[in-house]
């Protein structure tokens, strides 16, 4: 399959003369995963997710976890879990009324980057969040445009450490002090692992 391009990129494209390098390079997009795109994925630690509300409202977010908390699971599929958050919901809630969504991977020390346009569903409780320790709930996407991008602007970073706060293989993790701030009180849900003193905290700032 090709990109299919609206009207204000064609009237850009078509204003800086790029229609014919928009078309070449949209003519490589795929609706499934080679294997070696799916090993990319399955190598990254994060990546960025942009949905939007039902009236078109933007947002993005980070996702991050170990290496191979995404995964291809059919060749048009990918899945990844859902952590223990802030509560806003903003990610879920979104693809809950508009499931259509856009994740950008980046390999932050090679500069490769790919891109998957599809459209998303939310799962609870079944095999696809057991089967990620920790998970509150899990997400699929079935893929409509896979592309990669380039790599030119890509500034060259190194990972130091990994987050703690990410759920081991049996799901355990460290709360977040901010959640056992007495600002709080009151706020966290009934089954909050916050409300456990035998569970560790670890610093976590909330916001800037």
């Amino acid at each position: 399959m090709a990109l299919e391009y609206h009207q204000g990129q064609r009237d850009l494209q078509d204003r800086f003369d790029t229609r014919r390098l928009a078309d070449k390079l949209g003519d490589v997009a795929a609706e499934s995963f080679s294997d070696e795109l799916a090993a990319f994925v399955a190598a990254r630690d994060m990546f960025f997710l942009a949905t939007a509300d039902a009236d078109g409202a933007p947002d993005c977010s980070y996702k991050g976890g170990d290496p191979g908390f995404v995964r291809v699971i059919a060749p048009d599929t990918l899945a990844f879990p859902a952590y223990d958050g802030n509560g806003m919901f903003r990610t879920l809630g979104n693809i809950a009324v508009n499931p259509n969504v856009g994740l950008l991977f980046v390999d932050l020390e090679g500069g490769s980057r790919l891109r998957v346009n599809g459209v998303a569903e939310i799962h609870h409780d079944d095999e696809l969040t057991a089967s990620f320790p920790g998970a509150v709930c899990s997400v699929s996407v079935q893929a409509s445009a896979i592309f990669v991008n380039c790599r030119r602007y890509v500034h060259e970073y190194r990972k130091v450490t990994a987050s703690p706060f990410v759920p081991t293989d049996d799901g355990d993790a460290p709360v977040p002090d901010w959640k056992r701030n007495p600002w709080f009180d009151g706020t966290l849900a009934a089954g909050d692992p916050a409300h456990d003193p035998d569970r560790p905290t670890a610093p976590s700032i909330p916001y800037f």
